[in-house]
């Protein structure tokens, strides 16, 4: 099925030359009309691609972590301790990469990160011990971060070069990638095919993509909200807290559905293991689908309007299957948050690129520490509350931090929707 690209964007006719990027000036983002400037559509597509470059290598490590485990023998703990290494080399590179946007461009920050996360994927695969699993996974995750944010802001340029919302689209195209990544190594599991052999293809298609997509990424504009480059090491600036906290409720409340939505079905409902997963199932589905359509509702409605109508059906459609308490209708109520909150963390992004104060890349790199730090706190949190609560209390928990998320809606306001 053909996928259309964003309404605004140029038809093929349109099409500039590759090697006509390297004229554009410094004076101004690029357009259709100057000289030497790729189309909004092939500047999309470089972008969206990248997107899905960092879903596949994910979701193909994902796939493949009981495979590395067992031939580890790892225990359970020193799992942990590994997956906690990706986090540890994300939380390294936020600051680091909002420098380097800041003071370079993000274009050649995607492409330094990039390449940095897709080579390190197969030494992940050899490492003979846990220590250089550790070490493998650090510079994964290193990359991974460093990724996150500069391709947030690089995409936050293409808005700007489009005059409307794409990036809950780009967004879409890394849940999109981590499903295929998944799948992929799925298959490759069920063929026996050594992980060495599927990362190293992964690998190389991932590097054949950067290397075809990279002449189309668009210059940064110059900031006029640059002064001297932020410290390696701080804490988010106070006009950032709205989002950064908007950005925690979104990443904490999506965590604890894959966390504990097959466990809530498997063992307070009692359903079989196969119904079970369709609670993730339809967590992620919903959420696909609401992301390749945010950007016509973000044009529509606004990013205020959309986040708290967002936030208002993840709280009431989660709250009300929890009272019910059917598998059939928490499938339903997993779906709500799914669909609610698939464009939360997309708008924050945008919202912090376009922040009128602070440099896109301090910005974005702010808001990235806070929502990620959500992510890899959230998890243990929660289940030292469940020792103590019930994970039907964790589920309402996540009722909360959706209605939070309407509550703190305008924290976006800033977010590209339309041209001016």
């Amino acid at each position: 099925m053909e996928r259309q690209s964003p309404p605004g964007f140029s038809e093929p006719g349109q099409f500039q030359t590759a090697k006509a990027q390297s004229a554009v000036t410094d004076g101004g983002p690029p357009t259709p009309d100057k000289p030497g400037s790729p189309s909004r559509r092939l500047a999309w597509l470089a972008i969206a691609a990248i997107f899905a470059v960092n879903g596949v290598t994910f979701g193909s490590w994902i796939s493949r972590i009981p495979s590395i485990t067992d031939r580890l023998d790892l225990s359970p703990g020193q799992v942990g301790i590994a997956l906690m290494a990706i986090a540890a080399g994300a939380l390294v590179a936020f600051p680091l990469t909002g420098r380097l946007v800041d003071t370079r461009s993000s274009a050649t920050t995607v492409l330094l990160f990039a390449v940095i996360m897709v080579v390190a994927l197969p030494f992940i695969s050899i490492a003979p011990h846990l220590l250089l699993l550790i070490l493998a996974l650090l510079v994964f995750g290193f990359g991974n971060g460093g990724m996150d944010v500069s391709m947030n802001a690089q995409g936050i340029e293409v808005e700007r070069f489009a005059g409307r919302s794409i990036i809950n689209s780009l967004h879409g195209c890394f849940s999109l990638g981590a499903f295929v990544g998944a799948a992929l190594g799925a298959g490759a599991a069920l063929l026996n095919l050594p992980p060495l052999v599927h990362f190293l293809v992964i690998s190389a298609l991932g590097l054949i993509v950067l290397g075809w997509v990279h002449r189309w990424l668009i210059p940064d504009t110059k900031d006029p909200r640059q002064g001297a480059p932020a410290a390696a090491f701080s804490l988010p600036p106070r006009s950032l807290w709205l989002l950064g906290t908007l950005a925690l409720c979104a990443s904490v409340g999506e965590g604890a559905v894959a966390d504990w939505s097959g466990l809530y079905l498997r063992e307070v409902l009692h359903t079989s293991s196969g119904f079970a997963a369709l609670g993730f199932a339809a967590f992620s589905v919903a959420m696909l689908v609401g992301r390749f359509t945010g950007d016509m509702l973000v044009r529509r409605f606004g990013a205020p309007h959309l986040v708290r109508y967002g936030g208002a059906l993840a709280a009431l459609g989660l709250g009300i299957a929890l009272v019910l308490n059917q598998p059939v209708v928490m499938l339903l109520g997993f779906a709500a948050v799914g669909l609610g909150l698939s464009i939360v963390y997309p708008l924050v992004f945008s919202a912090a690129g376009n922040h009128p104060t602070l440099p896109r890349g301090q910005a974005v790199a702010s808001v990235a520490t806070v929502g990620y730090g959500g992510f890899l706190a959230g998890p243990p949190i929660l289940g030292w509350l469940a020792e103590f609560t019930s994970l039907r209390a964790i589920l309402a928990l996540i009722v909360v931090l959706a209605a939070m998320t309407a509550l703190l809606a305008n924290a976006t306001r800033s977010a590209v929707t339309h041209r001016e």
